[in-house]
């Protein structure tokens, strides 16, 4: 079942916002023109990862400063798991999530 979480029109570089879907919290974030969608939390110690920052595909916990590259959401230094990414799906002018 798709789940429509955002109209593509409203996707440009720097958007952020949180979804609930299915008991996950999701964090979709678009960055170099690319939307991503990962579970909002830090695998070290569950921090929320709505408040990270971003400096290229770099995202850096707020919480303890772990960094993870966007583009396989493996961790850059700390041993940790990497990040829990979800495939996008698309049905018209909406991006969503199937579940």
């Amino acid at each position: 079942m798709f789940v429509a979480l955002e109209r593509l029109i409203n996707l440009q570089d720097g958007y952020r916002s949180t979804f609930r879907v299915a008991g996950l919290d999701l964090l979709l974030l678009v960055v170099d023109g690319r939307p991503l969608l990962l579970e909002n939390r830090c695998p070290h110690r569950d921090a929320p990862l709505h408040s990270a920052s971003l400096n290229g595909q770099v995202l850096r916990c707020a919480r303890h400063g772990f960094e993870f590259d966007l583009r396989s959401g493996e961790p850059l230094s700390a041993r940790c798991a990497a990040l829990k990414m979800f495939d996008l799906a698309y049905d018209g002018d909406r991006i969503g999530i199937d579940v």
